[in-house]
Parts: structure tokens; sequence; C-alpha cells
């Protein structure tokens, strides 16, 4: 395959799952603006490194790696802690009934430490397998598993045991 060929499909699938890829970026900074500043520099970092994408079946992991990457970047260069606003997260998450019980668990998983946090945002929000989440971390299977077990047991201390 060549580049300029890699470069389209890559370009196809960033225009095709933009919300999804936003999402991922706003659920670490809660910041609309940060988010789209993200997202556009992966974009940016994902089309000057194409050539480094071996196989296309691993793009969405690989273009997922980016984001996180960029997005973990992005927060330790500004260290600051950006407040959602409430009524932009209820857009992008799902309505739950008890509108507190999610600021609660919202709150726990900001407070999670990152790595706990990107797995639990890749897990629950993004709907990855553990496979998948393992080649977006780099990590294997089993490290996952553990990780997100323990990030599950932190979140369960944090809010309660209602969520189990």
């Amino acid at each position: 395959m060549t580049k300029n060929e890699k470069f389209e499909l890559v370009e196809q699938f960033i225009v095709e799952n933009r919300e999804a890829h936003y999402r991922l970026a706003y659920s670490y900074v809660r910041n609309k603006e940060n988010a789209l500043d993200i997202v556009q520099d992966a974009i940016v970092k994902a089309l000057h490194s194409v050539d480094r994408l071996d196989e296309i079946a691993y793009m969405k992991t690989w273009f997922y790696r980016i984001v996180i990457n960029t997005a973990i970047d992005f927060i330790r260069k500004h260290q600051r802690v950006t407040v959602m606003e409430d009524d932009v997260l209820g857009s992008f998450l799902p309505q739950q009934e008890d509108e507190f019980t999610d600021m609660d668990l919202q709150q726990a998983i900001d407070q999670l430490p990152p790595k706990h946090r990107t797995l639990i945002i890749l897990r629950f929000f993004e709907d990855l397998k553990i496979d998948e989440i393992a080649e977006v971390t780099g990590d294997n299977v089993n490290t996952v598993k553990t990780r997100l077990y323990t990030a599950l047991k932190k979140l369960r201390i944090e809010v309660g045991e209602e969520f189990r």
C-alpha cells in the first residue's frame, strides 16, 4: 500500500469517527476548546506519521493512542484542572436517572491516576475490548485487566457500592 493510499484511509477514518475522538479528548480536559485543540494536534501528528502505521487493521487503536498521548501531554503542559459545565457534559454522556450519581462518578473518574482513567474511559465510554485497550496503551492484556480491576475498585470505594 502506498503512502498516499494510507493517508487517504487515515483521513477518511478521522472524518468518520470525529465525534468519538472529540469525546475521548473531552473526557480528559472537560473543555470544548481544549478538546478541539487536542483532536486537531492529534490529527496533525497522525497525518505526519502515517508511514509508521504498519497495519491498517490497527488504525483505530493507533489513532486512539495518539489522541490519548496528546491529551495527557496537554494536561501536563497546562498543569491545571478544567471545570466542566454540567449541561455540556450532559450532551455527551448517556442520560442517567440520577444526575447527582453521574456527577459523583465523573468526579471519581477524574480523581483516578491517568493510566486508570484511560482504561475506564476506553472500556466503558468508548466501548473498546480489553485487547484493543492493550494495543492503545502498549501494555499486555493481563496488565490491562489488573489495572482495570484496580481502577474499578478505587471507583467503588470513592462513589460507593451502588455502582456494582
